[in-house]
């Protein structure tokens, strides 16, 4: 979510025995006035499976107008979004609107894209809140110039299209010891006055690289990840990480079909691993 801010995601099911990482950190200076749900919705090409439901819901103190968006989501082997628009694949109705005080509105967002797709793909639908007038006060109100603040919402829903039988095929490449350092939050400046967020220290870590040889996505989050190793005093090193701790660290992990590559950095509790001894990593159900 972007609040010219950015919020964790979280599948709406699980993918496979691996399964996508797209790893967003949120930080809760403000509460939310915009609820968008699901976060992240499975689609297919054809039949009924190729139409969501996605509901806006105003949580805010005042009406809330809205416009979508969608935007094609390639992801490269550091983790780094590139998007470009695809409105043109989609149907999404109403593409905007206005939600009242505590209200919801959904949306039907249909592919019309391509039937015969080979490989699954990603999207981002855009929810962007729009600006409306406000009560402007006056000098004398304000002891010197006019006051008018508004905080606007813009939240990124995963749309992920696969063809019919499209199946994920996730290896793992390597995992070696590493120092790794947590992401920083990402903020919008005017909410941190223009000061730079400090990086959090760096600690023990396991570094992972797995790819995904399927046609279809992988959300590496929905996996449990089993990791072993011995640490530099040689005792036995075991680590096992379901959904909640895995949406920490990677977010959904989203991993792209045919020859999809992802880098994950997994904190290892401050045990320091042996880079002499193997590491094993596994992905469960």
């Amino acid at each position: 979510m972007i609040l010219h801010k950015l919020a964790a995601w979280r599948p709406r099911r699980l993918l496979g025995a691996a399964v996508l990482a797209l790893g967003l950190i949120f930080t809760s200076a403000v509460s939310w006035a915009m609820r968008v749900s699901p976060m992240v919705a499975e689609m297919t090409t054809t039949g009924v499976g190729s139409a969501a439901r996605i509901e806006v819901g105003n949580v805010g103190a005042t009406a809330m107008p809205f416009e979508t968006m969608i935007t094609r989501l390639d992801i490269d082997a550091n983790g780094d979004f590139i998007e470009t628009p695809a409105d043109e694949s989609f149907l999404v109705f109403p593409p905007q609107g206005v939600v009242g005080v505590g209200g919801r509105q959904v949306m039907r967002v249909q592919w019309v894209g391509e039937p015969n797709i080979e490989t699954s793909h990603a999207y981002y639908l855009w929810v962007k809140q729009l600006p409306i007038a406000t009560e402007t006060r006056h000098p004398e109100e304000t002891g010197g110039g006019t006051v008018a603040v508004t905080v606007l919402y813009t939240m990124k829903a995963l749309l992920v299209v696969a063809p019919d039988g499209a199946e994920p095929k996730v290896e793992l490449v390597s995992a070696k010891p590493a120092m790794i350092t947590p992401p920083v939050p990402q903020v919008d400046p005017s909410l941190s006055d223009g000061a730079p967020v400090e990086a959090p220290p760096a600690e023990p870590g396991v570094e992972i690289i797995v790819t995904n040889s399927g046609n279809r996505y992988a959300l590496m989050s929905g996996a449990t990840w089993i990791i072993e190793g011995f640490a530099k005093d040689g005792a036995a090193y075991r680590q096992e990480l379901k959904t909640g701790d895995l949406s920490a660290i990677v977010g959904v992990g989203y991993l792209a079909p045919s020859g999809g590559r992802r880098t994950f950095q997994v904190p290892t509790g401050g045990v320091e691993l042996d880079p002499a001894r193997p590491i094993s990593v596994r992905f469960a159900n």
